[in-house]
């Protein structure tokens, strides 16, 4: 089984609303999705997303990354390909990931293939900004089923913290909050913003500081009275154990698109756990196809609220049989696998190149 063929693309998703982040606010996804085609004609489709401003990685280099090595993996091999990617993981970590599991599941990775019900409760984030709008906006998430909420700050420490305590008030016991920072936070804006937190009702304090800077996410995580989650720094087994070595840092954020592959992102799951934290997994920023290949691993080594929820946001859904989702989670049946929408992917599809023998 070799591969024979490789079409990439690039799409363009629009969503039913801008989606806000501390250092960007996004009103499309535009996701690279690679189609390898075998020589017995099999095909195997995945994507990611990169998200400018979330780190080093531009989308112009990870699309001339993978121009440059998809020629590599011509004529070879599914497993042999994803060791040729993966060897220049660093170099474009989403473009990285986007190829080798499509050639993962051109192998028939065991990761896809659901033989139990399972049930994956999400978080969803809040949007609105006054207390009365907040108010509404819970109310209706929680007839949803939603039970956990992604609260943005990093702004303004004083607006941040009376924004907290708004939301906290409208979710009142019948859920949790996950405060995130985006980076966004300076050391001293992010100490005020802790010495100053009531912890009722919040699980953890996403990545308050620049995810080069471990010395003040430290700084932060000792003064916290609520847990911190390390996020943008963690791409790797090493990242994971520096990570076990600080206190009060009692979570670790993996995202598919930053571990390169299926296998990596399940090993770097259970050693968050190895070095004493707990782990979360979740782009909001991925596609139905990627948040899928998620949740595929979610679904046996995560037991809180996940972050795949970027599926929700695009008008359109890529799937023709869509992802179940229902009262706030994914629910997938055994057996369920998904066929993806050729019309919605055409119709999505601003840029193509194929390249083969």
């Amino acid at each position: 089984m070799t591969v024979r063929r490789v079409t990439l693309k690039r799409l363009e998703l629009p969503l039913v609303r801008p989606y806000r982040l501390s250092y960007r606010t996004f009103e499309t996804f535009e996701p690279f999705m690679v189609e390898v085609e075998d020589g017995d004609g099999q095909v195997a489709v995945s994507d990611a997303h990169i998200s400018p401003g979330s780190s080093a990685e531009t989308r112009a280099g990870g699309w001339r990354f993978l121009e440059e090595r998809i020629p590599r993996i011509i004529g070879q091999s599914a497993a042999d390909a994803q060791a040729i990617i993966l060897a220049d993981f660093e170099t474009s970590k989403v473009a990285t990931t986007a190829l080798v599991t499509a050639l993962e599941l051109l192998d028939r990775t065991p990761f896809v293939t659901i033989r139990e019900p399972a049930r994956l409760p999400l978080l969803t984030p809040v949007n609105a900004l006054e207390p009365d709008a907040i108010a509404a906006e819970i109310e209706g998430w929680l007839a949803k089923g939603f039970r956990t909420f992604k609260v943005k700050v990093g702004k303004d420490v004083e607006a941040d913290l009376a924004r907290v305590a708004a939301i906290r008030s409208a979710v009142g016991a019948q859920g949790t909050l996950r405060l995130d920072a985006n980076r966004a936070f300076s050391r001293d804006d992010a100490l005020r913003f802790v010495e100053g937190l009531d912890p009722a009702g919040i699980e953890l304090f996403e990545q308050p500081c620049d995810a080069d800077d471990w010395d003040a996410n430290a700084a932060v995580a000792s003064r916290s009275p609520v847990p911190l989650m390390l996020d943008e720094p963690i791409c790797t087994l090493a990242d994971i154990r520096r990570a076990g070595t600080l206190g009060n840092v009692g979570f670790c954020k993996l995202k598919l698109k930053r571990f390169g592959s299926l296998a990596r992102l399940a090993e770097g799951l259970e050693a968050v756990r190895e070095n004493g934290m707990e782990p979360v997994l979740g782009d909001g920023l991925g596609s139905e196809l990627h948040n899928w290949l998620e949740a595929c691993v979610a679904k046996d080594l995560i037991r809180n609220a996940g972050e795949f929820n970027g599926f929700l946001k695009p008008r359109e859904r890529l799937f023709a049989n869509p992802m179940p989702f229902e009262a706030g989670a994914i629910v997938l049946p055994a057996g369920y696998a998904p066929k993806l929408d050729p019309q919605t992917i055409e119709a999505a599809t601003r840029e193509t190149r194929t390249f083969q023998a």
